[in-house]
This record gives C-alpha cells, sequence and structure tokens, in this order.
C-alpha cells in the first residue's frame, strides 16, 4: 500500500493563503497534486471560517482528500494540567472530520491527569498527536518521558516527529529518532539551515540530504506531511514534485 502523503496549508504561506481567499483554496492544488490529504491549520482561520468546519469538511471529502487539525495549543499548560481546551479542540476536529488532532506538549510534568484525558479521547472518534516544537518543551528530554509515561499507561496517543524543530531547540534530529521511532504515527517532513540566530525551512531540493538519512530511520509506514515552503508560479506543478518524490524515497 504506497505511503500517504499529506500536504500542510502551511506550506503556502500565510500571505499568499489570505491572497487566495482561505485555507479551502488549496484543495484543488493538493488533490490535483496527488496528495492523500491536508493538514488544515487553526491559526490560519478567521472566526467566520472557524465556524464554517463542516462545510470545510465536505469539501475537503469532495476533493477525496483526508483530514488533520493542527491547533497550535500545548497538552498540558504552565502549571502542568492538561489543556482546557483540549474537548473543544477535539470537537472542532470532529466537525472537520479530521483524523487525527495535532498538538505541541507544553509543561507535561506528571501523568496524573492521564485518565481524564483518556475520557476525552474516549468520547471521540479523533486520534490525538503530539508534536515537538520549537520551545524547550519540545526538547528530547520531555518528548521522551511523555512517550514512556503513554506506553506504561497503555494511553492511545503517538507522536508527530517534527524533522527539523529539533535544530530550533538544539537537539540532535537522529538521536530523537533512535529514541523516539517507535512512537511515531506522523512526519512532519522540513529541513531547515541556519539563518540569523535560528533556522529558516527551506525546500528539499535546496537541501543537503540529511533529511533524506533521518527520514529512513522513521516508520516507513507513517504518512508524511510537506511543511517545507512550496513555492512557484505553479503551485500544483511544486507540490506535485514534491508528493511524489516523498512517495518514493
Amino acid at each position: 500500500m504506497p505511503r500517504k502523503i499529506i500536504v500542510v496549508t502551511a506550506a503556502y504561506g500565510h500571505d499568499r493563503i489570505a491572497a487566495m481567499g482561505g485555507q479551502q483554496a488549496l484543495l484543488p492544488i493538493i488533490a490535483n497534486a496527488g496528495a492523500d490529504g491536508v493538514e488544515i491549520r487553526r491559526e490560519l482561520f478567521d472566526h467566520t471560517q472557524l465556524d464554517a468546519l463542516p462545510e470545510l469538511a465536505r469539501q475537503i471529502a469532495a476533493h477525496q482528500l483526508e483530514a488533520c487539525y493542527s491547533a497550535p495549543e500545548p497538552l498540558f499548560v504552565e502549571d502542568g494540567k492538561l489543556n482546557p481546551l483540549i474537548p473543544s479542540l477535539l470537537l472542532e476536529a470532529h466537525q472537520l472530520s479530521a483524523t487525527w488532532l495535532k498538538l505541541s506538549l507544553g509543561h507535561f510534568r506528571s501523568s496524573q491527569q492521564f485518565s481524564l484525558l483518556q475520557q476525552w479521547l474516549a468520547e471521540t472518534e479523533v486520534a490525538l498527536v503530539v508534536e515537538n516544537d520549537q520551545t524547550n518543551c519540545g526538547k528530547l528530554a520531555p518528548m521522551q518521558r511523555f512517550q514512556a509515561a503513554c506506553k506504561v499507561l497503555n494511553l492511545p496517543v503517538t507522536l508527530t516527529f517534527d524533522m527539523a524543530n529539533w535544530l530550533w531547540v538544539d537537539e540532535s534530529p537522529e538521536a530523537a529518532a533512535r529514541v523516539l521511532a517507535p512512537s511515531v504515527s506522523y512526519i512532519h517532513v522540513k529541513a531547515a539551515v541556519a539563518h540569523h540566530y535560528h533556522y529558516r525551512a527551506i525546500a528539499l531540493d535546496d537541501a543537503e540530504p540529511r533529511w533524506l538519512e533521518l527520514l529512513k530511520n522513521l516508520p516507513a509506514d507513517a504518512p508524511r506531511a510537506i511543511e517545507f515552503p512550496l513555492e512557484g508560479r505553479d503551485l500544483t506543478v511544486v507540490t506535485r514534485h514534491y508528493v511524489t518524490v516523498l512517495r518514493e524515497v
């Protein structure tokens, strides 16, 4: 069975998405490029669009795409408790007919509230995946502690492995892959280069082959998402190129 390729709407850039009228305008591009799904980003919605999730879900289905939903929210807030917004975010993901909801880890301290999270997840068919972000909460040590706690307590939460975010937090992506790979169910494919005091994501064709070697150390059956810049005069052609690359490597 061919591996799934997902296109993250943010890859087209906030300004271009706004000029096109919103994320729904990208659906024909993504579908015609041969992708299997689209990652919808909550931060790219205005209030009107957020109220129209069922209609967006219908459009996604009409283009025969799978949906996943990314929200710029942590699983655990600063006091170490579960983010109280999670039930409403799971509901939004349900309205979008999304297969999974992606959050960052946030301030994970202990598994004391796992039973509550288990309860929330039991009330929805939406899966939860947790990503390493570009903050200290996304460093390897807390991600590894969370991974271990989920395994011990049999919590049905898996990981999104963002291949380049490790660079922002001074971690080795390769070391992270060795430890976290068994729990990874979704991969954000991204390459980055040093830029001023941080990093900048770049297209794969412009990157060193490190990303490809790293990808080989992650689960081959995990959906791969394009989260690097997709730019050019013909966005369908550009997108199709990388969909083909990531399906074949």
